[in-house]
C-alpha cells in the first residue's frame, strides 16, 4: 500500500518507518521540506521525504502526525490534494483556544471526509522506531481499521470505534502526564499526588461520559495503558515538562499537556462538567 504520512518530528518519523517495515511505500511529508526528528536513524530506503504536499496526492491511506497546535493550518493545506483517503490521526492532542478534538477540526476542514479514525496509546516515538514491541488503540470504522492494519501491520493494534473516547485519553493523558510531572516537585507526599493524579482522572472520565464515550475505552492501550507510560516516566514530554515547570525551569518546544489542559477546561465549561482539580492545578502552574 502507498501511505502519506503527515508530519516530520520524532513521532512522524516513527510511524513513517513503522509504515515502511510493515511492507509499504511511504510519501512522507515535512513543513519546507524540514525533517528534525530522530536524525540518527537510518532511514528505511521505502520512505521517500517531500516537502511538496501534491506528491501524496495517490496516496491509499494518510497517518497526520503534526502538534495540535499546528493541526489545524495542516489539514487546511491536505484538503487541496485530498482524495478521498482514509485518514488515520495520530495527533493527541486538543486546539487550546476552541476546545476542539482533532477529529471535530478535520471534520471541519474537510467535510467530505467520511473515512478517518485515531490511533492512541503508549507509544514512545524512539522506542516505535526502532521496533520495540508496542501497542496501540486503532479507533475508527471498518475501512479505516483495515487500511491501519496494513499500515501498521509491525504495532499491536486494538480496534474499538470510540473514535471520541480514544481522543479523550490522549488529550486527558498529556494533561495528567503534566500534572504528574509538576507534583513529583511539589506534592507533599506521594499520597497526595496519588490522589490529585486520580481525581484528576476522574474529571476527564465525566467529561467523557458526557460526551458519549465508552468508559471501557479508558481501560484499554489508549487509556489506563497510555496513561502508565506518559504519566510515571521522565522520558515523557510532558511529564518532565511538569518537572520543569514545578522548579521554576524554562520549558521549550511544543508541550501538548499544555494545550491539553486548557482544551479540556474549556471543553468541560460548555459541557457543564465540574473540573475543581483541573482548574486548580492549571492555576497553580499559571497556564
Amino acid at each position: 500500500m502507498k501511505v502519506g504520512v503527515f508530519g516530520a518530528g520524532a513521532w512522524g518519523t516513527a510511524l513513517a518507518y513503522t509504515c515502511a517495515k510493515s511492507g509499504n511505500e511511504v510519501i512522507h511529508w515535512g513543513f519546507n521540506n524540514i525533517f528534525d526528528g530522530l536524525i540518527d536513524l537510518v532511514k528505511p530506503e521505502n520512505v521517500h521525504r517531500t516537502g511538496d504536499m501534491t506528491k501524496l496526492h495517490d496516496c491509499e491511506y494518510w497517518l497526520i502526525v503534526t502538534p495540535a497546535a499546528f493541526f489545524r493550518e495542516t489539514v487546511r493545506k491536505m484538503k487541496e490534494v485530498f482524495n478521498d483517503q482514509p485518514i488515520l490521526i495520530c495527533t493527541k492532542g486538543m486546539e487550546g483556544e476552541s476546545g476542539q478534538f482533532m477529529s471535530e477540526i478535520l471534520h471541519e476542514e474537510i467535510p467530505e471526509c467520511k473515512n478517518y479514525g485515531v490511533l492512541s496509546g503508549p507509544q514512545f516515538a524512539r522506542e516505535v522506531a526502532t521496533g520495540i514491541p508496542t501497542g496501540s488503540t486503532l479507533a475508527g470504522n471498518e475501512i479505516v481499521r483495515n487500511g491501519g492494519h496494513i499500515a501498521l501491520s509491525e504495532l499491536y493494534l486494538q480496534d474499538s470505534t470510540d473514535v471520541i473516547g480514544a481522543q479523550l485519553c490522549g488529550v486527558g493523558k498529556n494533561a495528567v502526564a503534566l500534572i504528574s510531572g509538576y507534583l513529583t516537585i511539589k506534592a507533599h507526599g506521594e499520597n497526595e499526588r496519588a490522589l490529585i493524579f486520580t481525581r484528576a482522572w476522574d474529571e476527564i472520565v465525566d467529561i467523557a461520559v458526557e460526551m458519549g464515550a465508552d468508559c471501557g475505552t479508558f481501560l484499554g492501550l489508549c487509556g489506563v495503558g497510555d496513561l502508565f507510560l506518559s504519566a510515571t516516566s521522565p522520558t515523557s514530554r510532558n511529564f518532565s515538562s511538569g518537572e520543569a515547570i514545578a522548579r521554576g525551569a524554562p520549558v521549550t518546544g511544543t508541550v501538548e499537556g499544555i494545550f491539553a489542559l486548557r482544551g479540556l477546561i474549556h471543553r468541560a465549561e460548555k459541557l457543564g462538567v465540574k473540573t475543581p482539580v483541573l482548574c486548580e492545578m492549571k492555576e497553580k502552574m499559571s497556564l
